[in-house]
């Protein structure tokens, strides 16, 4: 006899989302380890400590990432471990399934509660597994100059502010180098105990705050005069107290960068602004992103639907992609039309640069022309190969462009046997004026330098905020764009050797350089621009 059973289907178990407790380095987003990122694009909530990490949650985290904030309560207290916790397992239950990236500052298994936000994980069944981090204790020291050890150093000494050394003998022995962590007050308090319990007052420390950023300010003095010294100091900070100190003069590579501390106005969108930043910041600077243009859908889209059309059924040879918006406006009419990368199939692809390229290759499509030299229409147009009646089977280019476009690319393939559809892909306005803040920062002269990389980012930011203050160094990616900045009654400092992105930070980096230069020089210690704002000085017109 058989008996029939029936199957029902399984239903999922609720099970709370994976905890990655994952080290953030102590502040510069580039120390963060390959798995940490990756980790960060997977995640479904990010528990962020006591650092701001916004940024780096925005850049490397999905747009609906739900983001919590572990470091402060609603009214600005520093929370408890126990309140952290808590927070961290109610974010796993929330997601279950899901990832959870506890972003915790520094190393998370130094100084930072790992122990007791993992149990607490282990408490409520919650999984978790650990991405170590580059530690404060290590990478806020290496930035400020001062070496841990040395040859004839014997060992390092890691404390947290407030501990009672007076029993401590081996922070006492000047061979060892000793490393303290801390709040302003209790720090200089530590240090002042720790030369009571016997380290010599003559012996060199080093406080460094907000340190591996370009905030970073780091003060030298010796234990005896470290309450003095300190005075200044006003956020979080590590102390190295030892020899290894003095080495900080010959040593010092990160406060020493051209453009350390500057603050530098990007006038771009953050999506065509992304390699620029980053190299401004690799010199040392932050930069500030306000865009100066709106992209729009063009008024009658007939025509580049026709184009769009026209590429799939064979009309072109050639399509060349001018800017990131191009490739933006053709991927979004290719979304709408139920189309993908494969229509591209048999086609020939340029790109005015590397910016562009990159954005083809996001999208499946690697171009077969991307100028080696100048990256520009120019550029484009010196490497783009001529009409030949035996080798191409068809004479005709599509250029899908802005509104404003320049004739330039247009006229030379015509010289070259090409016929070109010139199409409007997308038109730019001039965009809404930034916040006040901003505004009130450009004509005050809050900004060190302004990077220009056309005339539209000229008349648009004149446009939107006002000039720039005379105290701003003015920095342009060519001679037409100097042009339109004298026009706007601007001094132009700083003019790149060749119209690129890289080139005109190079030339800014350069330029700051040679002030640096001039007030050693003159005996006088380097001053941004920022610091100086002279009231009588006028720009040249």
């Amino acid at each position: 006899m058989s008996t029939t059973r029936s199957i029902r289907p399984t239903t999922p178990a609720r099970t709370p989302a994976r905890v990655a407790f994952v080290g953030a380095g102590p502040g510069d987003a580039g120390l963060m380890t390959v798995r940490a990122l990756e980790y960060l694009a997977e995640a479904d909530a990010v528990v962020i400590d006591q650092v701001a990490r916004e940024e780096v949650v925005e850049r490397h985290a999905r747009a609906d990432v739900e983001v919590v904030d572990a470091g402060h309560g609603e009214h600005g207290q520093p929370l408890t471990h126990a309140s952290r916790s808590k927070l961290v397992v109610r974010a796993a239950k929330a997601h279950p399934g899901g990832l959870v990236v506890r972003l915790m500052d520094g190393d998370p298994a130094t100084f930072n509660g790992l122990a007791e936000e993992a149990a607490a994980c282990v408490k409520a069944g919650v999984p978790f597994e650990v991405v170590p981090g580059v530690s404060s204790v290590s990478a806020v020291p290496t930035y400020a100059g001062v070496p841990l050890t040395t040859t004839g150093s014997r060992g390092i000494h890691v404390i947290t502010a407030g501990q009672k050394l007076k029993d401590l003998a081996v922070a006492t022995d000047p061979s060892v180098t000793v490393v303290v962590l801390g709040q302003p007050d209790t720090l200089v308090a530590t240090l002042e105990a720790l030369r009571e319990a016997g380290r010599a007052g003559e012996t060199p420390v080093a406080i460094t705050e907000r340190g591996t950023t370009v905030e970073q300010v780091t003060v030298t003095t010796t234990l005896a005069e470290v309450a003095t010294a300190a005075k200044s100091i006003q956020f979080p900070a590590l102390a190295v107290v030892g020899d290894t100190v003095s080495l900080r003069d010959s040593l010092s590579w990160f406060e020493t960068k051209p453009l350390f501390g500057w603050n530098v106005l990007v006038p771009r969108t953050k999506d065509q602004s992304g390699p620029m930043v980053r190299r401004l910041e690799r010199y040392g600077a932050r930069a500030t992103t306000v865009p100066t243009i709106s992209v729009e859908p063009p008024r009658t889209p007939q025509q580049i639907e026709r184009a769009v059309k026209g590429l799939v059924t064979g009309r072109y040879e050639w399509v060349g992609f001018t800017s990131v918006n191009a490739v933006k406006a053709i991927r979004e009419k290719f979304e709408e039309f139920g189309l993908d990368a494969r229509s591209f199939a048999g086609l020939k692809v340029a790109a005015v640069g590397g910016v562009t390229a990159d954005a083809l290759r996001a999208w499946g499509i690697n171009p077969d022309l991307v100028p080696q030299g100048e990256q520009s229409a120019k550029g484009l147009l010196d490497e783009w190969p001529p009409f030949d009646e035996l080798l191409d089977p068809i004479n005709r280019v599509f250029l899908p462009r802005a509104d404003i476009a320049t004739e330039t690319l247009v006229a030379g393939l015509h010289d070259m046997g090409w016929e070109v559809d010139d199409v409007t892909a997308y038109r730019t306005v001039r965009a809404a004026p930034p916040a006040a803040p901003i505004r009130d920062a450009i004509k005050s002269g809050s900004y060190d330098a302004v990077v220009f990389t056309s005339s539209s980012t000229v008349r648009n930011l004149v446009g939107i905020a006002g000039k720039p203050h005379p105290s701003t160094v003015i920095a342009c990616i060519g001679p037409a764009t100097a042009k339109t900045a004298e026009e706007c009654g601007l001094r132009v400092d700083v003019l790149a050797p060749e119209p690129s992105a890289d080139q005109l930070v190079d030339a800014l980096a350069d330029h700051g350089r040679s002030l640096a230069l001039a007030a050693e020089e003159s005996g006088g210690a380097a001053v941004r621009p920022s610091q100086k704002r002279p009231t009588a000085r006028r720009r040249a017109k």
